[in-house]
């Protein structure tokens, strides 16, 4: 019996470099800055292919900084 195809759209959990800095929002180069200045996750390793866990990202997005906070800012948010 053939598989119907599924009638819910799932994003991916694992992203591509490229697919990765388009998700949050910025260039290749600078997403690779990102995860060097650990802004970012580390990719993971799936056979040959290095790839984002999208979720990871969502994480570590949500821990930078907002604009125009300052260090007050982040010790009253658990950031510092």
């Amino acid at each position: 019996m053939a598989r119907q195809p599924d009638q819910i759209s799932y994003p991916p959990r694992g992203l591509s470099r490229e697919d990765a800095a388009r998700y949050v929002g910025v260039g290749a180069t600078k997403f690779d800055q990102m995860v060097s200045d650990r802004l970012m996750p580390r990719p993971k390793k799936v056979g040959g292919r290095v790839i984002w866990d999208r979720l990871a990202i969502d994480a570590a997005f949500s821990d930078l900084p907002e604009e125009g906070s300052n260090r007050i800012d982040d010790i009253l948010s658990g950031r510092a």
